[in-house]
């Protein structure tokens, strides 16, 4: 039996999980007020206030720190391609001075200083948001000043395909899927035989807009806005970021709110989300280009995808491409386990970072 600690920090909480082999034996959401993390500036701190909390949880729930293996969050400190990494020194180095500042750097540093003093215990990462596989036209744009980068649901991405291709009896490595994850941030990407050769910047401003992200924008639009003086640089990074799309649009990002609007005879909010699956299903289709034509399937996933409204429009929209399929949700907690433990059983080789 392996046993395994799973650690996803999120930008107000950090998730800590306890795995035996692919049973999940303990779960708990650690929460983090906007007060609390406003005083802590420097990534370094960030990273031991968190630490303390988590070791504090297992010491409180009696868990003893036998693991063999401790997985963290994957950063956004630079493109690697998808798979497990072992944590190293460089890797560290890394989120501790990572451009981004996102709190899931800190995944692979809580990671290592719990690993560390414990006797056989490895620590990793696993397909981190800036997973980069794409192929090199992708990464052309129309300026050489701005090459195109991906920042997407790589984890949950590559998780769904791996329980699809189960689902269909196959192996995700011999399977052409185009991924929707549709949550607070939509990504769309073009999976090929095991490789995402595309995908959007689900983050910092392209593709269909989200809940609460601005997607691609006017490009001279954006321009006039950033001159206009009403904007900082950081407060429009953090408009486009956090505070666009429907948030922008309807003054929320909950869609179980703005559906019963809908319900209730909101043609605004109605436009407003029909709008946001235009989008959606048109970068959905753009990535069937991407494949050649040769999609096997179309699956939807994220908390989005447990609503009917959303799943008919889209449906309605691409049937024609492909068979779509959907895995409402996410399990980030069980995608790092399920990664680690292929690592352990020696189903996957370990990546050098």
């Amino acid at each position: 039996m392996h046993r395994i600690l799973v650690i996803n920090p999120g930008s107000t909480s950090t998730k800590i999980a306890v795995y035996e082999d692919e049973r999940q034996t303990f779960i708990a959401k650690i929460s983090h007020t906007f007060e609390e993390l406003n005083q802590l500036p420097l990534m370094s701190d960030e990273y031991q206030f968190r630490l303390r909390l988590v070791r504090e949880q297992l010491r409180s729930a009696g868990i003893s720190e036998d693991f063999e293996a401790v997985i963290g969050r994957g950063g956004l400190s630079k493109p690697i391609e998808g798979g497990v990494y072992e944590v190293n020194e460089q890797m560290l180095d890394d989120a501790r001075n990572s451009r981004h500042r996102h709190s899931c750097d800190l995944g692979c540093l809580i990671a290592d200083a719990i690993a560390k003093p414990i006797e056989g215990c490895r620590s990793f990462i696993a397909d981190p948001g800036v997973t980069d596989e794409m192929c090199p036209e992708a990464h052309i744009s129309g300026s050489p000043d701005m090459p195109r980068i991906c920042i997407w649901h790589a984890l949950n991405q590559r998780a769904i395909a791996r329980r699809f291709a189960a689902d269909q009896e196959t192996r995700y490595e011999d399977l052409n899927l185009i991924i929707c994850h549709l949550g607070g941030g939509i990504s769309v990407a073009a999976h090929q035989k095991g490789r995402a050769i595309d995908a959007n910047n689900a983050l910092d401003g392209e593709g269909p807009f989200s809940p609460v992200r601005a997607g691609s924008l006017p490009v001279a639009d954006v321009v006039r806005a950033c001159f206009s003086g009403k904007w900082t640089q950081q407060e429009f990074i953090a408009y486009i970021s956090g505070r666009a799309g429907l948030t922008a649009h309807l003054g929320t990002n909950d869609m179980k709110e703005i559906l019963r609007r809908i319900a209730d005879g909101d043609k605004k909010a109605e436009s407003v989300v029909d709008a946001m699956l235009f989008h959606t299903a048109k970068a959905i289709a753009s990535e069937g280009a991407v494949l050649c034509g040769k999609v096997d399937a179309i699956i939807l996933t994220g908390g989005l995808v447990y609503e009917d409204y959303v799943t008919s429009r889209l449906r309605k929209r691409l049937s024609w491409l492909a068979p779509i399929y959907c895995y409402p949700g996410e399990d980030e907690m069980g995608a790092l386990a399920q990664n680690a433990l292929m690592v352990l059983r020696g189903e996957v080789n370990v990546k050098e970072y």
